[in-house]
This record gives C-alpha cells, sequence and structure tokens, in this order.
C-alpha cells in the first residue's frame, strides 16, 4: 500500500537527466572543508563576510553557510538525521531549519496533483499552509471525525491516485489527541495513506518518546512523520522521518528544504544529545507527564486515557478581552500564561494555554492552580 513508486519513478528520471541531488555531509570551517581525507577551499558558501566562522563565534561556528545540498550539510547534520531515523524506527529521516518548513514542505510536495488531501480542521497552521502550496485537491473534515474521513474515503476512492490523511497527533492549541488507530484502519481499508505531524507529541508520548504514533501502537502503519526540534527536543528546527524514498523525494523537489540555509552546527549538535537524553532520562517524559495529570486533577478538567497527561492544557474563557485581561492578572501575581486568540483558535473560544514542562516543580504547579482560582 505504502510502496511510493511514484516517488521512485520520479527519483529514476532524475537520474537518468543528470539531475538527481543527495546530501553530502562535509566538515565546514569557513572557507575550507574537509571530505574524504581531502582539504578543499570552499567557494560555495553565502558566508560573505566570514562571520560564520569568527573568532568570537561558539565552538568557533555559528551558521551553516549555505542550504544543505550546496554545502550546508555536515557530518553532524547526517547524525541529526540519522538518530531521528532510529527514534521513529524509519528508514531515513532529513532535517529542516523549522518545523513549519517541514510541515508545509513536506506536505506541499508529497501530495501531487491528482491526488486527494483530507485534513483535520483544527490541523496547525503549518500543515494547512502546506496543503494550499500543494497541487493536490484538499477537503477539511470536521475535528477528530472518523465518520466523516470515512465517508469522503467512500466517495472520492476512486477518483485519485493516492489519498493523504493528514494530521496532529497531539492538537496544539486543545491538547487532544487525533484518533490515529482508527485512522489507520480508514486507511488501510480505502487504501489511503496517513500522514502525521508529531511536534507535540515527540518526546513525551510512547514507550521511547518517539510520538503519539508509538503510544497508541501505528507506528509501523504510519510511514511519514514529521516533527520539530523546537519543544520537547528543547532546540531548533524540525525534521520528516519516512522511507528512503520518501526521503529522497523530498531531498529533490521539496522547496522548503532546497532553498533554505541549513541549521547552524551548534543547533544541530544540542538536538543530537537532546534526543539521546529522550531515551535515556525517560523520568522526565513520567515527570511532565505526572504534572499534567495532577493539574488537571486539581482544576477539575481530567480527561480519559492519554488526554489526562498531555502538557498542553487549555482553559476555555470565550471572549477575547476577558482572556487578555485573565492573563494579565496571571502575570502581575507572578506567571506567564499566554491568552490564545483568534484567528489561532475559534472564535468565541479565545483561551488561557498552560504549557508544562518536566522543570516545573510540584510547588509551581500548586501556586498557579491557588492564581487561577483567584483570577
Amino acid at each position: 500500500m505504502h510502496d511510493f513508486k511514484h516517488f521512485a519513478d520520479e527519483l529514476t528520471r532524475l537520474d537518468q537527466m543528470g539531475r538527481r541531488r543527495e546530501l553530502q555531509p562535509r566538515s565546514i570551517t569557513g572557507v575550507t572543508f574537509d571530505h574524504d581525507g581531502q582539504t578543499l577551499i570552499n567557494f560555495g558558501s553565502n558566508d560573505y563576510l566570514g562571520l560564520s566562522s569568527s573568532n568570537t563565534a561558539p565552538d568557533g561556528v555559528r551558521g551553516s553557510g549555505a542550504s544543505a545540498l550546496v554545502c550546508g550539510w555536515t557530518d553532524d547534520h547526517q547524525s541529526l538525521a540519522n538518530a531521528i531515523a532510529r527514534l521513529e524506527s524509519t528508514e531515513s529521516a532529513v532535517v529542516f531549519p523549522s518545523g513549519y518548513a517541514a510541515c508545509s514542505g513536506a506536505v506541499a510536495t508529497l501530495a501531487r496533483k491528482g491526488d486527494l488531501i483530507l485534513s483535520d480542521q483544527l490541523n496547525h497552521a503549518s500543515l494547512i499552509d502546506g496543503c494550499r502550496m500543494s497541487t493536490a485537491q484538499c477537503m477539511v473534515y470536521p475535528h477528530r471525525n472518523c465518520a466523516s474521513v470515512a465517508e469522503l474515503l467512500s466517495l472520492h476512492q476512486i477518483k485519485y491516485e493516492t489519498i493523504w490523511i493528514v494530521t496532529d497527533s497531539v492538537f496544539s492549541m486543545d491538547g487532544n489527541v487525533a484518533p490515529l488507530v482508527q485512522l489507520c484502519e480508514l486507511a488501510d481499508q480505502f487504501g489511503a495513506t496517513v500522514l502525521v505531524d508529531e511536534a507535540h507529541g515527540t518526546g513525551v508520548l510512547g514507550a521511547t518518546g518517539s510520538g503519539g504514533c508509538e503510544e497508541l501502537g501505528v507506528k509501523h502503519r504510519v510511514p511519514v512523520r514529521i516533527g520539530t526540534l523546537s519543544k520537547a527536543i528543547g532546540c531548533q528546527g524540525g525534521f520528516v522521518a519516512g522511507p528512503q524514498v520518501v526521503i529522497d523525494y523530498l531531498i529533490n523537489r521539496c522547496r522548503s528544504l532546497i532553498y533554505s540555509t541549513s541549521l547552524a552546527p551548534t543547533v544541530v549538535t544540542s538536538a543530537i544529545d537532546s534526543i539521546a537524553k529522550i531515551k535515556s532520562e525517560p523520568e522526565r517524559r513520567i515527570r511532565v507527564r505526572e504534572l499534567s495529570a495532577r493539574l488537571r486533577d486539581q482544576l477539575g478538567i481530567a480527561r480519559e486515557g492519554i488526554e489526562n497527561e498531555i502538557p498542553i492544557i487549555p482553559i476555555i474563557i470565550g471572549g477575547e478581552q476577558e482572556t487578555v485581561q485573565r492573563s494579565q492578572q496571571l502575570w502581575e501575581q507572578g506567571f506567564y500564561v499566554p491568552a490564545i486568540r483568534p484567528p489561532t483558535v475559534p472564535d468565541k473560544s479565545s483561551r488561557l494555554r498552560i504549557s508544562l514542562s518536566a522543570d516545573h516543580t510540584d510547588e509551581m504547579v500548586d501556586q498557579l492552580v491557588t492564581a487561577l482560582r483567584q483570577s
């Protein structure tokens, strides 16, 4: 079902034309770099003033100097991609300059003319923009409504070459979880492909911390997964993990990857370290999940199953001005809880959005509860 033959065919065509591109890890050190034991003088970087490797830069390097395909892909970038692929249990992965670039670029590139995208109503803006940029047809289904997905699949199955079901795993403004098991069952039934953004699942959910797909036991049924390095991983950037043919296709066709300067090397090494800690320090995700359940219980908004342990806790106020006032009151009491308003959330659903961290203490959470009750 997920052979992605059309991607393989396109890569073969690029091979025949001499246009196929591959990422080549290079050890960049300003105007020189080492490759296969040879030191080359670098005339490919955009580091026009030489500041990316100035003496004042941390560890001697501040920026990558160019896009990944030019000379911005180092051995560390490849090591990070390999670490992500291992975490996600996929054949390959590629790193983007941001989670937004990964989401928008992947959806826009993989869903082609003749395809259909079924997109959850409350998907992140980056996924929505990817749908809009794609040449595929897009239909939006009501939030987490599997009956609607089934109906759309039944109606349109024979009209499209590939149907993509695109969803967040954890929805960023509500803290709820996509019905991934049911979506995978529908995908199997109708020959569709599920694509999941794990931005708020990575590091928090799953036995190894790889996200909601792992938590719900569908990791092997979701061939393409997108994520960010800027949330639980605590750095910057984004990634797509999946079959080798999909990653190779993105490297050759994804505009937000090809035409963006790659991540700074210092960010890359930090991300590698954080991914190692996700595996070696499971107590961090245990802690934040326990705090999430504790806070929900204290606020009387407990949920069923894993949703009770998601560290995104919205408090719906409704009116925009009132929400801003409540946020300001909390600020004056020593708490920063951002006010989230339209168009980020639907009209009349403005809210305070609490985000928990493993570094929060029980005392901090108790103090917040007291402040919320008083405001």
